[in-house]
């Protein structure tokens, strides 16, 4: 994953993700449109495909509608790297495909529009802009497998049909890389 940092505080909640008088729709693209235009007006107007959220203590607190998730995964954020997050949010969030990963260290360092790259299976965040690197741990590989197959549904579809996730060749192909 590699994209321009969004940087946020702490505590930002799943109504200032995407506000209540959007819920009465549960389409992606819709949700997307107003993914946290209460907190910033300009995000969803430049945003762009592949760009990483970064934030502070407690993200994603307050209720547990999926649809925080989903409007900024639909928006094109490839994850959330954050102190913290509310466990509802983090559930939900694997729930849905959506890569989060908690760092202390890396949101305090990053700004801004700082380009950032994240490899999920070596559990690295990696600073572009002031090549700095921040360890962070990974999802066990079934997690980094349901994330990538797009979440928890389309997992379980794939399991049934027996197809292999593209994640799983990929820690695959990384472990015999590192034989």
């Amino acid at each position: 994953m590699k994209g321009r940092a969004w940087k946020y505080g702490d505590n930002i909640n799943t109504d200032v993700i995407i506000p209540a008088r959007y819920l009465n729709t549960s389409n992606p693209k819709e949700l997307a449109k107003h993914c946290l235009e209460d907190l910033d007006k300009d995000f969803v107007k430049k945003v762009s495909a592949g760009d990483i959220i970064v934030a502070g203590l407690n993200f994603g607190s307050g209720s547990s509608r999926e649809h925080a998730g989903i409007s900024i995964k639909a928006a094109g954020i490839s994850c959330v790297i954050a102190k913290s997050f509310a466990r509802i949010f983090y559930r939900n969030a694997i729930n849905i495909g959506l890569p989060i990963f908690e760092s202390k260290d890396a949101p305090s360092q990053i700004k801004g529009g700082d380009l950032i790259e994240v490899n999920q299976i070596r559990g690295i965040i990696r600073n572009k802009t002031t090549n700095k690197s921040y360890q962070i741990v990974s999802f066990p590989p079934f997690i980094q497998e349901i994330i990538s197959a797009g979440g928890l549904i389309e997992y379980t579809k794939q399991r049934i049909e027996g197809k292999d996730s593209p994640q799983k060749t990929e820690v695959r192909s990384q472990k015999l890389e590192e034989l």
